[in-house]
């Protein structure tokens, strides 16, 4: 059996743990008529703007907003989010 892990080394393990953020650019509200005719030529329209703010999610939580960017260099034409607010959830512990 293996020794048991002190407390600050479970966390230095966790902080290694991958996580998926979600970015949502909005939302899309067509009549069940015009998804049964879409093809992938289909352009369906948002409720947002291309410099409104998007929402960053961890599962059901929204943890900040920011704004897409595209990124410049190697990696030009990359979509990618600038954090411009964190959102607060108060005590997580509580």
């Amino acid at each position: 059996m293996s020794e048991p892990k002190s407390p600050n080394a479970r966390a230095a393990a966790l902080h290694s743990v991958p996580i998926e953020i979600r970015v949502c650019v909005g939302k899309a509200r067509p009549r069940l008529s015009d998804m049964l005719s879409m093809d992938p030529e289909t352009i369906l329209p948002l409720d947002s703007r291309i410099d409104d703010k998007v929402s960053l999610w961890v599962g059901d939580k929204m943890i900040a907003e920011g704004e897409l960017v595209e990124l410049d260099g190697d990696r030009a034409g990359q979509l990618a989010v600038r954090i411009v607010d964190l959102v607060d959830h108060g005590d997580a512990a509580a």
